[in-house]
């Protein structure tokens, strides 16, 4: 009964706390048994119900004997009380789930090439262990930013590339992994019988471009500065699929992230780059601790971690 303290009046007229009262009346037929389970004194009881009579402008009970029986409109309140007795009871219930994390929906915004290989796995082990959590993807482009959404509350995580020392405010990034670019050359190139090639061997190449300006186009251009030169691009395609078909066609060479070679070209072969290997590092944002959160998040976050092998 407690719990019922915490509603206001339904209608700006009947108090839903004196309802409860009523019908713990009806159901046990007289006042002073329900005083006892409801845990009230007997005079206490017929106030709350005196003054939910006003309130209903009619009576509510008449006297049988040594106990009480429900008129029409005690009878018809009785039932309405049934009924918000079984929403609380829901809504509470419903509470206890989503505090838990047991349900909920996760607004999740994602860039191409960690859709498969990441979020989809996370996904799917989430939906194993919290079935009743719903999860809102969307893939965002490649010139977008989608830490905006989850700093203004529209999304919960977003899946982004960051650059060393970058700051994020209002944001906690959590990282995830870090992908490694990988050389894509002709078969007949050169270096293709190699297992691996320094970078450094690679600048009198034309390369073929596979990324938008941003922070993984930075990771290839800072890595070819530490190898000491430029890396001069013949054709831009800002398309790893794409890249690799200019590539096969003898075009020039490319850097492709392991995550975006999920498919080959059968005219490239695919090595190691070291001295150094360009690298993008991979974020989940979330927004900072305190701030209100889906309680499935960290359920999600876990998932995420698990895939990338970083629990």
């Amino acid at each position: 009964m407690k719990s019922f303290g915490r509603f206001i009046k339904l209608g700006y007229m009947l108090d839903v706390r004196r309802m409860q009262v009523l019908r713990t009346v009806v159901g046990v037929g007289s006042v002073t048994g329900a005083a006892a389970r409801l845990g009230y004194t007997p005079s206490a009881v017929s106030q709350q119900i005196a003054v939910l009579e006003k309130e209903a402008g009619v009576a509510l009970l008449e006297r049988v004997g040594r106990g009480v029986r429900p008129t029409a409109a005690g009878l018809l309140l009785t039932e309405y009380a049934d009924a918000i007795g079984r929403q609380v009871a829901q809504a509470e219930a419903a509470l206890a789930d989503l505090r838990a994390g047991r349900t909920g929906r996760l607004a999740v915004r994602y860039f191409a090439t960690a859709g498969a290989g990441l979020v989809a796995p996370a996904v799917a082990l989430l939906r194993e262990r919290l079935p009743r959590v719903q999860v809102e993807l969307r893939l965002t482009a490649d010139t977008e930013d989608p830490s905006a959404e989850v700093s203004e509350g529209r999304a919960d995580l977003a899946l982004v590339v960051r650059g060393a020392g970058r700051e994020v405010g209002g944001l906690r990034p959590v990282r995830l992994l870090d992908d490694p670019y990988l050389a894509v050359l002709p078969r007949g190139h050169r270096l293709a019988g190699r297992r691996s090639v320094r970078l450094g061997e690679l600048a009198e190449e034309a390369f073929v471009g596979s990324e938008w300006p941003g922070p993984c186009l930075d990771a290839q251009l800072d890595a070819c500065a530490v190898a000491g030169f430029r890396p001069r691009f013949v054709v831009e395609s800002e398309d790893y699929v794409t890249a690799q078909g200019f590539v096969a066609a003898g075009l020039g060479v490319a850097l492709v992230p392991r995550l975006g070679l999920g498919s080959r070209h059968p005219g490239v072969v695919v090595r190691e780059v070291r001295d150094p290997a360009p690298v993008r590092t991979i974020h989940a944002v979330v927004r900072e601790a305190g701030v209100p959160q889906q309680p499935a998040l960290g359920a999600f976050l876990d998932a995420l971690r698990e895939v990338v092998g970083t629990e």
